[in-house]
């Protein structure tokens, strides 16, 4: 990368980890490092260290990159340390600036091209994960006013336009893949995914926190909007039986995604709802949802997806599907995504939800959270236990994470 890298002596990292994946590999679990070294708890050495260890085999900067993987998730770390370590890694966050520059506009250079073809899209090409949503989350993060951030808006909105398919008008992020990206006789006609890691979660709650920065492009409230109209068609309400801590026996949800069967019938296929979690699942989608609220100012809207989340997180049916600990899909990241949406919330239910998640993740956890682990153990961020200790730490402290480490996530307001 650069001799502000190269120079370090790299640590051992796991056996088979991806050092370039900000979800499982190297790169991910340096954020634990990067903010324990900004609240004081680290040294900035140890998180030197293991930036080194991620940058060891090179630096991927191809158009197949994302904020997940390659020079933009290396980007999104080194910010991080940039911001809080006053003189490190101007060289190589300048280097890779220009190289998240080029892969975004190649990009969208791209997805306008599909879409001009009149061509529905892979979730790749939008999502949070591997799409324009988590670059532009990157983006954001680094400088709301940059152009380029703008172009990506200018995109979603564009997205957001319904296509019409064999018959059917279809929302402009309908893919014709399975929810995996691949072709599949499964899903013929393929679907809409409504996740936060794969479906139009993402690119919703981009368009709400860059509205709330006050940043906007032509047609930018118009798209949440499209967004928000598809979701209240597919809201579902399931009596769910009594429930955790709360006399409601209803549960407010909405289906991972739709396929052309259930669009053209309008019935769902899904008989409940499922695991409620970031990646999918109401509390992920329902905090995209108070971030749009609230970038449209919309006081029913914003009830409705606290009130949604309650519903989901109190529901002892839902919360038993939490079977780990993970940021992605289990009980640190449902507490983290309860504990942001209180902070914005004049309810006491969510911080209410948010400590018992917590406490019910924190007794399952060795190590504790203030505390680092080596690196030959399972330390991702989304699915390991980097990604729980920096969710649980901050409950512990009882504070925001200094490095806005979960803009990766779009859940954070004050990206």
């Amino acid at each position: 990368m650069t001799g502000q890298l190269r120079q370090l002596t790299p640590r051992p990292t796991s056996t088979g980890q991806t050092r370039q994946s900000l979800a499982g590999g190297a790169v991910g679990a340096a954020l634990l490092d990067i903010e324990r070294a900004a609240t004081g708890h680290g040294t900035w050495q140890t998180a030197h260290q293991a930036l080194a260890v991620a940058s060891s085999g090179g630096i991927t900067s191809t158009q197949q990159t994302h904020l997940y993987y390659g020079a933009p998730a290396f980007a999104f770390a080194i910010t991080g340390a940039h911001q809080h370590h006053p003189g490190s890694y101007r060289d190589a966050l300048a280097m890779l600036d220009e190289m998240v520059s080029t892969i975004v506009q190649a990009r969208l250079a791209a997805a306008h091209a599909r879409i001009d073809a009149r061509q529905l899209p892979a979730l790749s090409e939008f999502d949070t994960i591997r799409g324009l949503a988590g670059l532009g989350a990157h983006l954001l993060r680094r400088d709301h006013r940059q152009p380029l951030l703008r172009d990506v808006l200018a995109y979603l909105v564009r997205l957001t336009q319904p296509i019409h398919d064999d018959g059917d008008e279809l929302p402009g992020w309908w893919t014709h893949l399975d929810p995996g990206g691949n072709p599949s006789p499964d899903y013929p006609g393929g679907h809409a995914n409504t996740g936060m890691a794969h479906g139009i979660g993402g690119p919703l709650a981009l368009l709400a926190l860059a509205a709330n920065r006050g940043f906007t492009v032509p047609g930018h409230h118009e798209a949440i909007a499209r967004i928000r109209d598809w979701l209240d068609r597919w809201q579902q309400t399931t009596d769910t039986g009594p429930c955790w801590n709360r006399t409601e026996t209803t549960s407010t949800w909405w289906p991972y995604w739709i396929t052309r069967t259930e669009l053209r019938t309008g019935r769902l296929q899904q008989r409940g709802p499922q695991r409620p979690s970031w990646c999918y699942g109401t509390p992920g989608l329902g905090r995209a949802q108070q971030l749009a609220a609230i970038a449209t100012r919309d006081a029913a809207w914003k009830h409705a997806a606290e009130t949604a989340l309650v519903d989901a997180l109190t529901d002892s049916h839902q919360v038993a599907l939490l079977t780990d600990n993970s940021l992605c899909h289990g009980l640190a990241g449902a507490a983290y995504i309860a504990r942001l949406a209180a902070a914005d919330s004049t309810s006491p239910q969510l911080a209410r939800v948010a400590d018992q998640l917590a406490a019910a993740a924190d007794r399952r956890r060795t190590p504790r959270p203030d505390t680092t682990a080596p690196l030959d153990t399972p330390q991702g961020f989304l699915e390991g236990t980097a990604g729980t200790a920096l969710a649980l730490r901050a409950h512990l402290l009882q504070a925001a994470p200094r490095t806005s480490w979960d803009s990766s996530l779009l859940i954070n307001a004050s990206i």
